[in-house]
């Protein structure tokens, strides 16, 4: 085989390579849990699924920026709730429902923010700065609710939850609308070529003129602003906020994004990859409830796929080189 066939080869199998495995993993597993409940590939069933995995899908597309330029976010959970209560709380004040909204979106903005700077500015490990925050953050929803929920919303604020566009939830609605416009953003504009270009070297992009800090930052703050929307549809979802919801959820928003191909080294990563991951996520607990599987050895399973997605990973990078 010639040289630059060889080369064009370990391009595909570096680019497209994972995502087109983890599709097909998506597809047999369907068809695996298919076979084995009747119950599974039904129209209310796939809808279901696609409802019960908007939370954590919109969460890791934040996750997924973070992670592409070389980072991590433990926070997103506890801003989650933050947001959250705050909403809640403006709404119950009988605050207007897009100012009220507009609160638990700025909550979720503010504290992305602050990580993004404590990394950028205060040199911080994004490690060390998320988990800070993921501990500043839960302690706040905490103290400012004194640990009791807050529920009873109105009919217009549960259309998040109940309501439907074309037959289709509306929380899957946004879900998809989040994802056309994180695809646009990574694929099209100056903010995604940088994001690339920060995680796949950091001091390249400076040197060449790359605003880094301020690129960061917002990568942060995107990914708080996505965990307030979240805490919408969830808050919509429960009719309660919960000063205690989101726990775990960092965890499975770095799964989705890790499953679905993006590297946990940086530089490399696609939303629609992210998507896959969090319906692979979302079907393999749907088809083991249905298949009467105990949580404990769900949770098995999913840190077993996480486990082997990474391995993947490696090789498929060792593959490349």
């Amino acid at each position: 085989m010639r040289p630059g066939r060889i080369a064009l080869r370990q391009n595909f199998l570096s680019h497209y390579g994972r995502q087109l495995g983890t599709l097909s993993g998506l597809v047999a597993l369907s068809l695996v849990l298919w076979a084995l409940s009747p119950h599974f590939l039904t129209v209310s069933n796939l809808l279901n699924i696609a409802e019960q995995a908007t939370i954590i899908s919109i969460v890791a597309v934040g996750m997924t920026f973070v992670i592409i330029t070389g980072g991590i976010d433990l926070s997103v959970g506890s801003v989650l709730a933050f947001s959250g209560v705050v909403m809640a709380s403006a709404l119950q004040r009988g605050v207007p429902l897009p100012l009220a909204l507009a609160s638990g979106l700025g909550v979720g903005l503010a504290c992305g923010a602050v990580n993004g700077l404590l990394i950028t500015v205060g040199r911080l490990p994004p490690f060390i700065a998320t988990l800070g925050m993921m501990s500043v953050a839960r302690g706040t929803a905490l103290m400012f609710t004194e640990g009791r929920p807050i529920s009873g919303f109105s009919e217009n604020f549960r259309w998040f939850a109940t309501g439907e566009v074309l037959r289709v939830p509306a929380s899957v609605v946004i879900m998809i609308c989040v994802y056309a416009v994180a695809h646009f953003v990574l694929r099209r504009t100056k903010l995604g070529r940088y994001t690339y270009a920060i995680g796949g070297n950091e001091e390249a992009a400076l040197l060449s003129g790359v605003g880094v800090r301020a690129y960061k930052t917002l990568v942060y703050g995107i990914a708080g602003l996505l965990s307030g929307l979240a805490a919408i549809l969830l808050t919509a979802r429960l009719n309660s906020a919960q000063p205690i919801a989101g726990m775990m959820y960092e965890l499975d928003a770095i799964a989705a994004t890790v499953i679905g191909g993006t590297s946990l080294l940086g530089g490399e990563g696609t939303v629609a990859g992210t998507l896959v991951g969090a319906l692979i996520m979302a079907v393999l607990r749907n088809g083991l409830n249905l298949l009467g599987v105990s949580s404990f050895i769900q949770q098995i399973v999913i840190g077993s796929v996480i486990i082997v997605a990474v391995l993947i990973d490696m090789a498929l990078k060792r593959r490349g080189k």
